[in-house]
């Protein structure tokens, strides 16, 4: 098969030169045993970065997956365009090829697709809509005549939705799920992840030859991988995977009308290409989103970073930390509605803003001298606890694990079997749910809560943490960057701070949900059982730790990317509109 993506490794130098007689691999197998200290641990961590020479990832063949080793080298992802402009960044050090977005880029969307008719969208969740919308609004800007059309299966609740936003089926816009399938020339499958598993065989059985599937989730590669299988081939396999939830691909793009390149960073990935346009199709498609920038990566890569990061900062983790913390304020005698403000308020607040804008070290440097205290020894209590969860749920994402659970679930959705079915309920009814309510109530407008200095050591914490083991995994910067933090502040957290995370929790995606309600109660109880006993017991703060927190380069390739970032910040009024109705409803 053709591929636009060419992928070679470059090796890392490791930096510990105190154990660099070592081996990489017996470095890697001791690092993660728990009678080492912290010191020690940090310092095997950073030997087995040398592994990687040799190593060659790729996701344009499918395989079984297997669990890549600890200490992987990025892959580098070049690609080759002749409808727009590639550019070269350098982040900490290592070169990446993007596309920057903007609507003054509209009129090159007809040329990049080039033979694509109609383009069919399939679901009405969190991502069709937004989608739809804003590639229909891209092309009628430049007078296109290639059609966006909806479909949907017979029955669904989501025809009245569809059509309040100007589809219907007298202008050809809307129709049914499998007629929609078999006469699109670029089919967006944008149904549930859980659904794509259990109807991939149909819908490839309706596509039409030399036709293009579009991904904004690589979930349907791993499950096809783990059943040993391999999309047909006769089509084309794209991917275009915005990195926030849909409702912030659309307000981002509506509130961006007036400011040219706003909307939410996207990453591509060509898995397979019949006909050379994959690329210009993929690209096309995601400038049409409002896209500010588009970088390379790869299925594989993509849904093992997606997955693991719903699963880690994007919202498992943080319902964790904010569960755990307000217990541990309101035990030590805060109020409720303080500890409420000194967690979720001061997260999904102050610390966001402060980090979408400026950085992890201006959360840092914002702190009075006994703040950076309180935060150091926050940060440093929690750093491997959080490093511990984040790197299992890695390894059970790469090794199919996750995926085959999100199947599974899905299908206990429904009776079957003489068993009864059991959806996801809410979660947002416990005190403290109720207590954040409240205090949304009362919030004067434009409040972002304090910057609690415990709370913000240990959510940059579980952010680094979360960064170190993607990077150690082979991922590339703009990845690591865009899914652990630009995701993270500029499109979940906002929502959470208008609505509450229990409220996010409910109303996200599937995969999302479930990892969110299987992970936190872990991320939960080892902060309490061990990193919170630490910092009781006034144990030594591991000053490499916060050193090398200051010194990480990291932060300077996030400095690079918000440069890039949108233009123009995410609001979420309460009567926000462009958002799913169910996510309307009132709730924590």
């Amino acid at each position: 098969m053709a591929a636009a993506i060419s992928m070679t490794t470059t090796s890392v130098t490791p930096s510990a030169s105190l154990f660099k007689t070592l081996n990489p691999r017996v470095a890697r197998s001791l690092c993660f045993g728990s009678s080492f200290s912290p010191f020690l641990r940090h310092h095997l961590l950073q030997i087995g970065t040398s592994e990687a020479a040799g190593g060659r990832g790729s996701a344009l063949g499918a395989q079984m997956v297997s669990v890549p080793s600890i200490g992987k080298a990025a892959p580098f992802l070049d690609f080759e365009t002749s409808v727009f402009k590639k550019e070269k960044v350098t982040l900490s050090g290592n070169e990446e090829y993007i596309v920057r977005g903007g609507r003054d880029l509209f009129h090159l969307l007809p040329e990049a697709f080039k033979g694509i008719k109609q383009i069919g969208v399939i679901g009405w969740g969190s991502q069709g809509p937004a989608q739809a919308q804003n590639l229909r609004d891209s092309l009628t800007a430049v007078k296109s005549d290639i059609v966006v059309k909806i479909g949907l299966r017979k029955g669904s609740q989501s025809f009245d939705e569809a059509r309040t936003a100007g589809f219907t089926e007298e202008s050809g816009t809307l129709g049914d799920i499998w007629e929609t399938i078999s006469t699109s020339d670029l089919l967006l499958l944008l149904i549930s992840d859980a659904a794509q598993a259990d109807n991939y065989e149909k819908i490839f059985s309706h596509m039409k030859p030399n036709s293009i599937l579009g991904l904004s989730h690589g979930f349907l590669l791993g499950h096809l991988q783990s059943l040993g299988l391999d999309f047909p081939q006769n089509i084309s396999v794209i991917a275009v995977c915005p990195k926030g939830m849909g409702p912030s691909v659309r307000r981002l793009y509506v509130q961006g009308k007036e400011v040219n390149g706003a909307g939410i960073n996207s990453s591509f990935a060509v898995h397979q290409d019949v006909d050379g346009r994959a690329t210009e199709v993929a690209l096309g498609w995601s400038v049409a989103l409002g896209s500010p920038f588009t970088f390379a990566t790869t299925l594989e890569q993509e849904y093992k970073s997606d997955i693991f990061g719903e699963r880690g900062i994007l919202l498992g983790a943080v319902h964790g930390i904010v569960e755990s913390l307000f217990r541990r304020y309101t035990e030590n005698g805060m109020s409720e509605e303080l500890a409420y403000k000194n967690t979720v308020e001061s997260i999904t607040g102050v610390i966001s803003k402060t980090i979408s804008t400026q950085g992890m070290l201006a959360v840092y440097n914002a702190l009075s001298e006994d703040g950076k205290k309180e935060f150091d020894a926050a940060y440093s209590a929690s750093y491997y606890p959080c490093m511990d969860i984040l790197y299992e749920c890695y390894e059970d994402v790469a090794c199919g694990s996750e995926i085959r659970s999100v199947v599974l679930a899905g299908r206990r959705f429904y009776e079957k079997e003489g068993l009864p079915a059991f959806p996801m309920g809410k979660i947002d009814q416990t005190r403290m749910w109720k207590v954040g309510e409240r205090v949304r109530a009362s919030r004067p407008a434009g409040d972002l809560g304090p910057l609690y200095p415990f709370t913000a050591g240990v959510y940059v914490a579980l952010m680094m943490a979360q960064i170190e083991v993607l990077r150690k995994k082979g991922h590339s910067y703009s990845e690591i960057i865009n899914e652990s933090v630009i995701e993270s502040v500029d499109s979940l957290n906002p929502f959470m701070h208008a609505r509450g995370v229990s409220f996010m929790v409910d109303n996200c995606s599937t995969t999302a949900r479930l990892g969110s309600r299987k992970w936190a109660p872990r991320f939960d109880y080892i902060l309490t059982q061990q990193a919170f006993v630490e910092v009781d017991k006034i144990s030594p703060i591991n000053q490499d730790l916060i050193s090398n927190f200051l010194s990480d380069p990291v932060h300077g390739a996030i400095e690079v990317c918000a440069h890039l970032r949108p233009t123009v910040d995410i609001s979420v009024p309460p009567d926000a509109d462009f958002v799913r109705p169910e996510l309307r409803q009132s709730s924590n």
